[in-house]
């Protein structure tokens, strides 16, 4: 397989911050390891033509899903009841001006048209790039995707069973084609990364590896 880039086309890099890259509030294994294949895909989208769109958690300090915001519980205990929240609690993470939030100084960000900051509402998480986790809540990405005639979007980024997985999900819902890089993404867990895989591939969703551009 193998794909050419155009002004159709938008490259969607999620989350590479430094909270969940290894040392961080919520690293997800690996996840240093994809920073150079982004950043030649964000490069390669640049070369020809297509848009690039960086995604950051955006969290106030008070935000509810986070582990310290109730009594007695802790880090990944499930959380149910709260709609847009869970299925599990989180450390704090990616508090708006942390250094935590901050993409990593390893990724190219100069590349970048857009960012768009998502979990910035205290009562409700976002892990789709498109939607809060209320799934009626827009971050505005679809409507500047079509506003630029984009009907493409490729995902690369953190984590592969969360955000990547909802805003892959999400897209296909706004009728975009979805593609995932997926040697360019890291899961938080084994088992969820595979049900999100088998989920994905069930709604259209296609894979490809940074080989095929």
């Amino acid at each position: 397989m193998s794909f050419s880039i155009g002004g159709g086309d938008a490259l969607l890099v999620v989350d590479l911050q430094n909270d969940f890259l290894p040392g961080g509030a919520l690293a997800v294994a690996g996840g240093d390891e994809i920073l150079p294949g982004a950043n030649r895909l964000m490069e390669f989208f640049h070369r020809n033509g297509g848009r690039i769109v960086l995604t950051q958690d955006w969290h106030p300090s008070d935000h509810l899903s986070f582990a310290s915001r109730h009594e007695g519980r802790k880090p990944f205990d499930a959380i149910e009841g709260c709609v847009g929240i869970g299925p599990v609690l989180w450390p704090d993470h990616c508090v708006q001006g942390s250094e935590g939030a901050s993409f990593s100084p390893l990724l190219d960000t100069h590349r970048a048209h857009l960012v768009i900051r998502k979990g910035i509402h205290p009562q409700i998480d976002s892990y789709s790039t498109f939607f809060e986790n209320d799934a009626k809540t827009p971050t505005g990405l679809a409507g500047y995707l079509r506003e630029i005639s984009v009907s493409r979007v490729f995902l690369c980024g953190l984590a592969l069973d969360y955000c990547v997985f909802w805003s892959a999900m999400d897209g296909r819902k706004k009728g975009f084609e979805v593609i995932v890089m997926a040697d360019l993404c890291r899961g938080i867990g084994h088992e969820s990364s595979t049900a999100a895989l088998r989920e994905m591939t069930a709604v259209g969703v296609i894979f490809a590896h940074a080989e095929d551009f």
